[in-house]
């Protein structure tokens, strides 16, 4: 018997976003800002539950396994959040009861833009470093051997944006196993 209503408490686990009390809590906010421009007003600032919905909504979306491991994830939920605050007088409780829906789509195409934009400013460094020459940024420690300033060469030219083909996973595996950086102390792996 005890399993039994174990299970059923499962089944209504709390979602981390009341969805009704979100709706409401919209729509609250939507007739103050209505009531405000009648009145010639600025609109009022945004509640503290509407704040914390968003920031839940997006750092439980951050975490799904397609964004979880991007270095500027933080970044991504900002955006997110910044696009929601920006958009969230579109939501019409009339056309739609789900807020939770509207403002997760917001928040997912703000990180898939926040990624785009990544890609492109790493293509952009990688571009910079190869027109540069790597050969005059990297410092060498004194006693040091070269031989991982060949190897950032070699992996920088493989994997360039003139080589037609698309960066592989198994590229950066095999470039960080075979590393003897990896071997090295911590001292020369950085020329501080």
């Amino acid at each position: 018997n005890n399993i039994m209503s174990e299970k059923i408490k499962a089944k209504h686990k709390e979602h981390y976003v009341d969805n009704k009390k979100f709706l409401q809590a919209m729509t609250e906010y939507r007739d103050k800002c209505r009531k405000a421009e009648e009145k010639g007003r600025k609109k009022p600032p945004v509640t503290n539950y509407i704040g914390e919905c968003f920031l839940k909504i997006a750092n439980h979306l951050s975490y799904r396994p397609n964004f979880i491991n991007y270095t500027y994830r933080d970044d991504m939920i900002s955006d997110g959040i910044e696009n929601c605050l920006q958009y969230m007088s579109n939501f019409d409780p009339d056309k739609s009861d789900n807020p939770f829906a509207y403002f997760t789509q917001i928040i997912y195409y703000a990180f898939i833009r926040r990624i785009q934009k990544e890609k492109k400013q790493m293509q952009v460094k990688a571009k910079i470093i190869a027109n540069a020459g790597v050969e005059n940024m990297m410092d060498q420690l004194e006693g040091d051997d070269a031989q991982y300033q060949s190897q950032m060469l070699d992996f920088l030219q493989r994997n360039s944006k003139d080589d037609k083909r698309p960066l592989q996973n198994d590229d950066l595996k095999n470039d960080i196993s075979e590393s003897p950086l990896l071997l090295s102390e911590p001292a020369a792996m950085c020329s501080c």
